[in-house]
């Protein structure tokens, strides 16, 4: 059976704010059928690096936690740290990013808690029958919520294709432990034709794996496979080392999302708009490669996935940007290709969806409800 997946496009008309139109819109996708009475309820985001201007602003998740709390919630706003080289590797550092992003109790009228603990390791361990994962190492907060709210901005993604629902849940409630063994098919090797040894893997590596000589070199006892290197080499002179690598990340980061929302109720916002074409882990964002979408939730995070790919492969590439390069160096029509593998060839963004059915968390299949 399909699921229902609600949009609204994001056009005000004058009339109705933004932020009263996602709240019209979770309202009408029934995010009140759930009971949230004094329920501890994760509303899980992504804050945003410093330097990145590409994340949702936190307007939208004072909205979603003003509903949840009209409906009796107790709500934190919630997100773990990371693998990567940047300001959110401790809960300390990334809580200050988070506060100067406006992800504060006192713009959102609610918590902020960093779910994996103080240096990433409070961690709880979820078993489930995944297919690759059976022990998911999972940020305590997250884990301890009896609800798990998910708001995602969607966006191109180097090592999944794109970033939505799936991978907010997936990869965002990961411990430290849990991110690396997601990772670990995209250990990079180099390719020694094309690296020129600038040192840009070195200097975005955050575990000190990679040495500069004649060629870069990876210290595979350190390297933890976040994969930084890969997205920001200019050469190309990285590659994941196993050769579906991209592909079992994507089916690793969706068993992970079905660990977070395993037997609790749970519901999901995705915002199209400010699509950039990297996650909003790095320090900066490349111009918008397609024009706002709009805003989605669905109680199915697989579904609204799909569907946020589907309404961004019919909408036409910038040409200022680094989608619409890519689409004028091919010498074909915008609307003619999967946007997000044109963006990221070696990516699979389809694996994600496949694994999610295979594994009960969703369907492809969707009725897309506009409520203008």
């Amino acid at each position: 059976m399909a699921s229902k997946v609600y949009f609204t496009n994001m056009r005000t008309y004058n009339a109705e704010s933004l932020p009263e139109k996602i709240t019209r819109l979770i309202k009408t996708a029934g995010i009140g059928e759930i009971d949230f009475k004094n329920k501890f309820t994760a509303v899980k985001v992504h804050f945003g690096e410093a330097g990145n201007l590409a994340y949702l602003r936190p307007n939208y998740a004072k909205a979603v936690v003003d509903v949840l709390k009209e409906l009796g919630a107790k709500p934190f706003v919630t997100d773990c740290s990371t693998l990567y080289v940047g300001a959110r590797k401790n809960a300390l550092d990334h809580l200050d990013v988070a506060y100067e992003h406006g992800y504060n109790p006192f713009c959102l009228g609610c918590h902020v808690i960093i779910a994996d603990g103080l240096k990433g390791t409070d961690e709880t361990i979820v078993p489930i029958e995944g297919e690759f994962v059976k022990n998911a190492k999972i940020g305590t907060a997250v884990a301890d919520a009896d609800i798990i709210i998910s708001l995602s901005h969607f966006k191109g993604h180097e090592g999944t294709g794109f970033g939505g629902a799936l991978k907010n849940l997936g990869m965002g409630c990961g411990s430290s432990a849990g991110k690396a063994e997601m990772h670990e098919s995209e250990k990079p090797v180099v390719d020694k034709d094309k690296c020129v040894a600038c040192g840009v893997c070195a200097k975005n590596c955050a575990h000190g794996a990679i040495d500069i000589k004649d060629r870069a070199s990876i210290d595979y006892d350190k390297c933890k496979g976040c994969g930084r290197c890969i997205g920001v080499c200019p050469e190309k002179a990285m590659k994941p080392g196993e050769e579906n690598g991209c592909e079992t990340l994507a089916r690793k980061v969706t068993e992970y999302a079905w660990a977070v929302v395993k037997d609790k109720p749970h519901f999901h916002i995705s915002l199209a708009i400010d699509i950039s074409p990297f996650c909003d882990c790095y320090d900066n964002n490349d111009a918008p490669i397609l024009p706002d979408i709009g805003m989605f939730a669905s109680f199915d995070p697989v579904a609204l996935d799909k569907a946020c790919a589907d309404m961004c492969n019919k909408a036409c590439a910038i040409e200022n940007s680094l989608l619409g390069e890519k689409h004028h160096h091919d010498n074909c029509n915008c609307g003619c290709k999967d946007h997000f593998h044109v963006l990221h060839p070696d990516t699979n963004w389809l694996s994600a969806i496949e694994q999610g059915e295979k594994i009960g968390l969703g369907t492809r299949e969707y009725e897309l409800i506009d409520i203008g």
